[in-house]
């Protein structure tokens, strides 16, 4: 006899109710047979084999990410009133619902991509179908203490012009530099992979130098990259209205030789 998998995770003692045991399922946390199921409802047979796989602590690996920027940055977002632009499934708003923040304006071209758990948080203020090239001051009842920036196939220079009416005068923003978005075609390798370590310093080079022309400066950045060393290297960068020297290209050369040792080791 068949069982619906949200009742049947619970006769095997997986979960102490259908209703974790939903949650659990819809998380993509429930394998069958060796394959994902993220239906609650469909039937197996009592003796099936289940593994559970461990619980992220964010809804995408973007709060990881990010989580690696405040951690380095040593910055505190306790009771920061964000925008959260390029929201997507939410891992930069969960994290840093989680850290500590008031309330997060989560902004995305999309729609229907914000993981359910964020769309029922009171704290988050969703704006799908939104293009942030065209945000402006009249879109929001308050100014922004921070503001995260993850983007895909566009510069992040498409958005930073919108960003000072939006902002308070001390406050910060974390965007992520994709070299694979702000790189020229011909930098680009097949597989959409920024193999030259001068391209990658050029790159961030000419963002630093058009983002100071709007009167932000780099204060931090660090680096994100998978733990196979798989994809791009990707640069969490935090800038602000005060002028910093720092050492970018350590940053990046510190990166690069980290990304090659891991491709390495794969072999």
């Amino acid at each position: 006899m068949k069982e619906r998998l949200d009742v049947l995770l619970v006769k095997r003692g997986f979960f102490e109710s259908r209703e974790q045991a939903k949650r659990a399922i819809m998380a993509g946390l429930v394998l069958i047979d060796d394959k994902l199921v993220i239906k609650p409802d469909i039937k197996f047979p009592f003796d099936v084999k289940i593994d559970i796989k461990e619980k992220q602590p964010y809804v995408s690996r973007g709060g990881f990410k990010l989580k690696k920027a405040l951690d380095e940055f040593s910055l505190s977002v306790k009771d920061f009133v964000v925008l959260d632009i390029g929201a997507s499934t939410g891992g930069f708003t969960d994290c840093l619902l989680q850290e500590g923040a008031k309330k997060v304006y989560a902004v995305d071209v999309g729609k229907g991509l914000l993981h359910e758990k964020l769309r029922n948080d009171q704290r988050v203020i969703l704006m799908e179908g939104v293009n942030a090239r065209y945000l402006k001051k009249d879109d929001f009842p308050e100014k922004f203490d921070l503001i995260t920036i993850d983007v895909s196939f566009i510069s992040i220079l498409k958005i930073f012009p919108r960003l000072p009416e939006l902002i308070k005068e001390d406050g910060r923003i974390i965007a992520l530099i994709k070299p694979q978005f702000e790189a020229g075609p011909s930098e680009v390798s097949k597989g959409g992979i920024v193999r030259k370590l001068e391209v990658h310093k050029e790159v961030i080079k000419r963002l630093l130098y058009e983002i100071e022309k709007l009167n932000f400066y780099l204060q931090n950045i660090t680096f994100y990259l998978s733990k196979e060393g798989k994809g791009n290297i990707e640069y969490p960068a935090l800038f602000g209205r005060v002028k910093k020297e720092i050492d970018y290209e350590k940053i990046i050369e510190e990166a690069w030789n980290l990304w090659n040792l891991k491709k390495t080791l794969k072999k």
